[in-house]
Parts: C-alpha cells; structure tokens; sequence
C-alpha cells in the first residue's frame, strides 16, 4: 500500500533578495537561518514558546503588491513586486507565508539591532574576564557582531541580586539577567514546575523563585544551557574550567534506558561538564539533572586501578597476562553447570556479545543480569535505569525477564552447586548472599570500575572502564542503537571492557582475532540480524532504530521491581545488607 502521508506545503519566500520555498508553519527566524541569513536572538528557542520579548530579531518584512484583480503584480523579472512594511517585525512569532519577502541585512535592521544591543547593555555589568559564561555568552558576542563598540550611557547602573542560590544546582546573578524568560518558559512548558518568574518593574526587574520555592526540579541545569547570557551558572561547574579548554566529545547518557546524547567536557583526562545534545528522536535537546552529573565516581578515589589475584589469602597486584590466566584457570577447571555469570544491563553490545561468547566456550547455563528500577518521570527520565537493557535481551537471547535467574543463582550457590562465580560491571550482594558465603567460592572473579564488599574476597579482580572512558554502543528502550564515544582514558592500569572480555574469551579457549571494539560490532552484525549492514561509524551522531519493542519477549514494568524485591526479602531474612545501585 503506498504511502498516504500528504507533503506539506511549500511557500514561496524572498529573502534578502532571493526566493526559497519552505513548508508551511516554518516559522520565519527559521527560515533565514535555513536560507543562510542568521538572525540574532536571545528570548527565542525553538524548542519553547516565542515570547518576542527581546526584539533582537527585527527585520524588515513585506507582501507581494497586488493590482486591481486582487493578484501580485510582477516586476521585470517575473517575481511579485514587494511592498514593504514601514516599521520593523519580529521574525520569532510569524510563520511564512506566500509572497513574504524578508530583508535580514538592511540599514534598517542594523539600526534596530544596534539600538537592542544599547539597551540591553545599560546596565549589564562589564564583568566579562570574570564570567563564568565567558566562551558561550550570545551577548558578548552579538555585541561585538551586531552592536555598537562604545556607551553612551553615563548613569549609575543599577544594582541587583549577586550570587543568589535559587537552587542546590544553579546559581544566578540578577545583574546578567537580561529578562528574555527562557528560563521560566522552559519551567513551565518542560519541566513542568512553575517555579520562576520576574518581579519589580522597568529597570529593577529582577529573576527569582516564587515565594517558599525553589528551583530543585530533576531538569533544573537545562535552564543554565538556554541561558544566552551569563546570569545562570552551574553550581558544579561554577570557575572550575574556562569552556575553551575543553575537549568536547559526542556520546550518550548511561544513567537510564532513554540514553539522552550528550557533549562530555573534558580536559587532560577529566571530565568538568555533561550537557545534552539535540536528537528529536530521543531527548529533543534536554537531559535531567540525575543523569548529567552522574559522572563523579569515574575520579573516585578508590576506583581500581590495577588487576589483582588472590595469593595466600590476600589480594595482591598482577599484571594482566598473569590475572587473566589465573582467571581462566579458576574457570576451567569446572563444568559449565558450576559457573555462574552475572552481567549487566550497564554493559555495551560489544561487551554483551563477548560475554554471550564466552557462556558458550564454557558451557554455562547460569547467566542473568541485575534489573535496576527506579522513580521515572513523563519527560526523559525512564523507570528502568539499565541503559542497555534491550541489548541484554537481543544479544544474550534472554527470554526470561532480566533478574528472573538471579534468585536460583543464588540458591545454587547457596547448595555448592555453583563454584565459580563472575560479575561483570556488578555487585554481587544483589544476590541477597552474606559476603562471607560468597567468599567460599573456589572461583569467584570480579571485573569493575569500583570496589564493593565482594571485591574484597574475590580471587581476581580485573579493573575496567567507565562509560566516558570506552567506545562502544547501546540500544535504548525505545530500540534506538546509539554509540558511546571515548572521552577520556581510563586511570591506572584499568582496561577496556571489550579487550579484558576478549582476553578472558581467548584465554579459556574460545576467543579469535579481534583487534578492535569495530570488529566485535562486525561480529555482532553477522550473528545479530538487527544490526546487519551496520559499522560502529554508520550509527552516526544521532543513532539508528533497529529494534522494534515488539520484537522482544513483553517486559512489565512491575516484573522487575518483583524481581528485586523478592531478592532483597531474602537478603533481609538472612540478615545480608543490601547492595547500593
């Protein structure tokens, strides 16, 4: 059956003295700037409502000249003849529409914009080497673009509100403000909390919280990423590094299954900021608080650096060929009905494919990752905190609900049945077990960025990466594969996941060549047949759809929190503490 779907309209537009055709309902400011003609604003984003409060984005607006018949008259050239407006328009509250014609370069609207840019610095305080908005700031750079190079205002300016805490995250200076209401706009319209607004009048209009509120909803730091000018900062990033120092590296959020893209700011292997980058298909161009400033345990200062094996009763530092022989050896030495795998819904494709690998060289029978449930929201923030949950599915070929085997490992554990234990990127007192019944395992081999209270009686442990440390990709709930990007390396003598997996595969006597994480993708496309005809580099900045839900097994959302509360009731029985997220 053909495709119904109507093509919108195209108008025909003159701007700056050329015609384009653009669909109906595109707003005009979007027009120029698909024509190549920016136009400078500060209240308008095209993500929220157009206030047209700024009028930075004045241009000289007209309509075909139409003759006794009610049609366009035509020049010489064929084109309507243009009748232009005396006085300027805003071009962020208006449509297109046929016969429009625009000027974005005329005397006219250079005047216009040298007039805004006057008024707009008043009373701005010329803090700019202080700023912590300083690299990002649009009135500091339309000033110099489309404003003038002296004042010619001699008053005092007037004084506001410094350093005023609206929120735990987000600071403001009223001083900066220059009232465009992003800010409030995005609270009400996004956010849903209507928590901001102005008070006072003229020039004594000053931002701030409601009375007995605060700005603490989970998408606060959004409004530090549309602020235009310098008037709301980041608590957390505060004069911690000038935005051009830093490297700034395309990846994706790993803090739930929406996995929100992001650009990671890091310099000399640290990591300062998080902020979101636009996909329509996934997070528009926001992210919630949660998940932005989720990256801190990566400078842990007890994160493990280097591997270690049990010698004597104590773990002591090995190199790498040396702990992972002594991690096949532990594991070959018993059947596959003995081992026992716990995962995670936190490991990429790449990782979970490998790990499938090695379940097949060793014949295990035991493999389940830890569901992970959490408070969700309407907006970005989903329910289910595994980023990868549906690649655990396709890709281990699990039928069962993520956790469902979680609670007979733990049983034949408990019985002897299962000698030889590995977690990858987990903590194992998920399994409700006393640690000191976990240390009696002959084999049990731990592969993390943190420690825990089971790493402390593992006989080897293989440092690996965090999510801004590696390459690799996601499938997120709504089925959409997306690549994790290296923004920094790992600390120490921590190793990629990919390689450490690798090395194990290879050394119990299943592996192969692989060179690169862009071989295990390969691989994965060969076996995979949703990611046939895919390479790591054709996902893209934006992703690629592959998985439709109803290609998996139905999974309720309340089958996890079963799941996890019916192991934790038996943790609380046996009196084990519970392990933290």
């Amino acid at each position: 059956m053909a495709d119904q779907t109507p093509f919108p309209q195209l108008l025909n537009v003159q701007i700056d003295g050329v015609w384009h055709q653009f669909p109906k309902g595109t707003r005009v400011i979007e027009a120029c700037e698909q024509a190549g003609s920016y136009v400078p604003r500060y209240c308008y984003h095209k993500k929220l409502t157009s206030p047209g409060n700024c009028r930075m984005c004045l241009i000289e607006m007209g309509f075909p000249r139409l003759g006794p018949d009610r049609k366009p008259e035509l020049g010489t050239d064929g084109k309507p003849i243009i009748n232009w407006i005396p006085r300027p328009q805003i071009s962020c509250a208006q449509d297109v529409s046929e016969g429009m014609a625009v000027r974005t370069n005329s005397p006219l609207v250079k005047e216009c914009q040298r007039g805004v840019m006057e008024f707009l610095l008043i009373n701005h305080p010329l803090d700019c080497p202080i700023c912590d908005q300083a690299g990002e700031c649009r009135l500091q750079e339309f000033s110099v673009d489309y404003g003038d190079s002296k004042s010619r205002f001699l008053e005092n300016k007037v004084k506001k509100p410094k350093n005023v805490q609206i929120g735990t995250r987000v600071t403001l200076d009223d001083e900066r403000c220059i009232l465009c209401s992003r800010c409030i706009r995005f609270c009400q319209e996004i956010a849903h909390d209507d928590v901001l607004g102005f008070v006072d009048r003229g020039s004594y209009t000053v931002l701030t919280a409601h009375a007995g509120k605060a700005l603490e909803n989970n998408y606060s730091l959004n409004t530090v990423d549309i602020c235009p000018v310098g008037a709301l900062t980041s608590t957390d990033f505060r004069f911690k590094m000038r935005v051009w120092f830093l490297k700034e590296t395309k990846s994706i959020c790993t803090s739930c299954a929406t996995g929100c893209n992001t650009v990671i700011g890091s310099r000399e292997d640290v990591i300062y900021r998080q902020t979101p980058r636009e996909n329509d298909h996934v997070n528009s161009c926001w992210m919630c608080d949660y998940g932005r400033l989720n990256f801190k345990y990566l400078e842990a200062e007890n994160r493990l650096l280097e591997p270690q094996i049990r010698f004597e009763g104590k773990l002591v530092p090995a190199d790498w060929p040396t702990a992972i022989a002594q991690a096949a050896l532990q594991l070959k030495q018993f059947a596959g009905s003995e081992i026992a795998i716990i995962a995670s819904g936190r490991m990429t494709s790449e990782e979970l494919w490998l790990t499938s690998q090695l379940v097949t060289s060793l014949g295990v029978q035991w493999i389940d990752i830890v569901p992970r449930r959490g408070h969700g929201d309407k907006i970005l923030l989903s329910k289910d905190r595994n980023p990868n949950t549906n690649g655990t599915r396709l890709i281990l070929g699990s039928k069962s609900e993520p956790g469902a085997k979680l609670i007979g490992i733990a049983d034949a554990v408990r019985s002897g049945q299962i000698k030889a234990l590995v977690i990858l990127k987990e903590n194992a007192m998920h399994l409700g077990l006393p640690v000191e019944q976990l240390a009696q395992l002959p084999g049990l081999i731990v592969m993390n960025t943190l420690p825990n209270d089971v790493t402390e009686k593992a006989t080897v442990v293989l440092p690996a990466c965090g999510f801004a440390e590696k390459r690799g990709s996601m499938i997120n709930g709504k089925g959409r594969l997306q690549r994790l990007n290296r923004a920094v390396r790992p600390p120490g003598n921590a190793r990629d996941d990919w390689e450490i997996l690798h090395d194990l595969l290879q050394a119990t006597g299943g592996g192969d060549s692989l060179s690169s994480v862009d071989d295990v993708f390969r691989r994965i496309s060969e076996t995979v047949p949703q990611f046939v005809g895919l390479t790591l580099s054709k996902l893209g900045d934006l992703g690629v759809h592959i998985l439709a839900i109803e290609e998996l097994p139905p999974m309720h959302p309340s089958d996890g929190e079963a799941i996890e509360e019916a192991i934790a009731i038996q943790a609380r029985r046996r009196g084990v503490r519970p392990a933290s997220a």
